[in-house]
């Protein structure tokens, strides 16, 4: 990757992280964590990757993403926001009564959300399915998936790596979101998912392993998944939860956190004064 070209997808995940910051800071509490820790992630496919059109979000041959955490809505909002599916002032109406962007992605309310997500698991089924429908509409568009690491204790998970591998979903490219933190606690002491990689591998998928804040590496990791035509990938993201939020970096307690907006400011500041140097 071009310096240039990764220097403005660094400025630009910063730009996501702030204003992911100050929506859920101006609502008060929110999953922080979770959405902070794939905003690197988004702004590669949203900024460099994605077919999209925001003025046609139902625009047949674009590609498709599932979220499947659904509770990482907040980042993708930031993101939709500032691609121009809605308005930017949407952000301060983040799961408020009546409010088009609930906490968790909703594809029936939000311009741009290819499907409705936060019972885990579902996402990753939902997104086979759409990935194959396309192949049996002879459209040529990639689906991509983003799941998280607790997720993956799912049983639906492992039952859609299945299918994705038998039918030979080429055009499924899957991250997970590897923060090793979840609700309750340290991943590896809920319920350990690693081998990771030889898991995926064992499903038949094409796996790789990266670091999920490297806007480098995830565009090299998914330029080399499109390479495989046979059979589905997933990218292993090693991440930070709560990555870029200072107050609660790194931290289980920001699952879901409560911060005011003032707090939210500060944290923003802070970013601000990371990335000016």
């Amino acid at each position: 990757m071009e310096a240039q070209e990764r220097a403005a997808l660094e400025d630009k995940a910063r730009t996501i992280r702030k204003m992911t910051i100050d929506e859920i800071g101006y609502l008060g509490v929110g999953h922080i964590g979770g959405a902070m820790s794939v905003i690197d992630i988004l702004t590669v496919l949203y900024y460099k990757v994605m077919k999209i059109d925001a003025e046609n979000p139902s625009w047949e041959e674009r590609d498709k993403l599932v979220v499947s955490k659904g509770h990482a809505g907040p980042a993708v909002y930031a993101v939709l926001a500032d691609k121009g599916y809605f308005p930017q002032s949407w952000l301060h109406t983040l799961n408020i009564g009546g409010t088009n962007l609930p906490s968790h992605c909703d594809m029936n309310r939000t311009p741009g959300i290819d499907f409705t997500t936060g019972s885990l698991g579902q996402g990753t089924s939902a997104a086979m399915g759409i990935a194959l429908g396309d192949r049996m509409k002879d459209i040529d568009a990639y689906t991509y998936l983003i799941i998280g690491d607790g997720e993956s204790q799912e049983g639906q998970v492992w039952e859609a790596a299945m299918f994705a591998a038998h039918y030979r979903l080429g055009k499924m490219i899957a991250f997970t979101d590897f923060n090793k933190m979840q609700i309750d606690g340290e991943v590896a002491a809920v319920m350990g998912i690693e081998d990771i990689m030889g898991k995926w591998s064992g499903f038949g998928w094409h796996v790789q392993r990266i670091d999920g804040h490297d806007v480098g590496q995830i565009s090299d990791a998914i330029a080399a998944a499109q390479q495989e035509q046979e059979r589905p990938s997933m990218i292993i993201c090693d991440t930070i939860k709560g990555k870029g939020f200072f107050p609660g970096e790194g931290k289980v307690g920001s699952h879901s956190m409560a911060f005011d907006y003032a707090r939210a400011q500060e944290a923003i500041a802070q970013l601000e004064q990371e990335g000016s140097r």
